[in-house]
């Protein structure tokens, strides 16, 4: 990985460690940062070397605060269409992304930081973890597919109750409504059961993991027919050398060797 300005990263036995680096301004995003996340993003999907990737904020206090709220006070109608487009399409790589993608939520994790946590396939949050979609105290709306994945993930009237009154919710809440997978006390823990996670997803067919990632956002996708993509899914998985693999590691009562192929 190349020297970045805002990002930090260190791969480890195959995972991609990702870390916002801007800790003096709570690891608000800014249009930088956010070009930083494209390109590793871009990079991780041709990398075989790299089996996940998992995304936190520097320090304690913060995984992602916001925007950058001094960028955003420069937008025009004109270039805020464009501001939302970019965003939607970088938080839709980490989406739709093959490898696994976990965030571990340290601390406020607000506006486009929630955003980014919840374009992550699963999300692990410490317990002094804050999360909220505050667009609304600046006079807008969320822009990076917030409207859309907290419902999702929520449900229609929390999603809309959360957004209209731009109020934050600790970790357990967050749980507790679907929005996140685990709460850990501290943010080594919370990094050891991501970590824990992925080493499970590793010792499984890459093949079928990246067709459940397909299958699962076909089922939010309106213009796509979700049991269509799982069965087409599974018949590429059943043509693959991993299938044969998998039975025939079972049949034979040992453990198999997947190769992503």
């Amino acid at each position: 990985m190349a020297d970045f300005q805002n990002i930090l990263t260190e791969e480890k036995n195959g995972v991609l460690y990702l870390t916002v680096n801007r800790e003096d301004k709570m690891n608000a995003l800014n249009f930088a940062t956010l070009e930083e996340i494209k390109g590793i993003f871009e990079e991780a999907a041709d990398n075989r070397t790299i089996k996940a990737v998992i995304i936190t904020g520097a320090g304690e206090k913060a995984f992602i605060a916001g925007a950058d709220i001094s960028e955003i006070a420069t937008l025009n109608e004109v270039n805020a269409r464009k501001f939302a487009e970019n965003g939607q399409e970088i938080f839709a790589m980490i989406e739709n992304c093959h490898k696994p993608v976990i965030a571990v939520a340290n601390g406020f994790t607000l506006g486009g930081g929630c955003e980014l946590a919840m374009a992550c396939h699963m999300r692990i949050a410490t317990a002094n973890a804050k999360f909220g979609q505050p667009e609304v105290n600046l006079g807008i709306i969320p822009g990076y597919g917030g409207t859309q994945r907290l419902t999702h993930l929520v449900g229609r009237g929390k999603a809309i109750e959360l957004m209209m009154t731009g109020d934050m919710i600790g970790a357990e809440e967050a749980r507790d409504l679907g929005l996140v997978n685990y709460v850990l006390p501290t943010k080594v823990e919370a990094m050891e059961k991501a970590e824990e996670i992925i080493g499970k997803i590793m010792s499984k067919a890459p093949l079928a993991i990246g067709m459940i990632v397909d299958c699962v956002n076909a089922a939010f996708l309106s213009d796509e027919n979700g049991y269509q993509t799982e069965a087409n899914s599974f018949s590429r998985c059943v043509k693959s050398g991993d299938y044969k693999e998998g039975t025939s590691a079972f049949l034979e009562k040992r453990k198999p060797i997947f190769k992503g192929e």
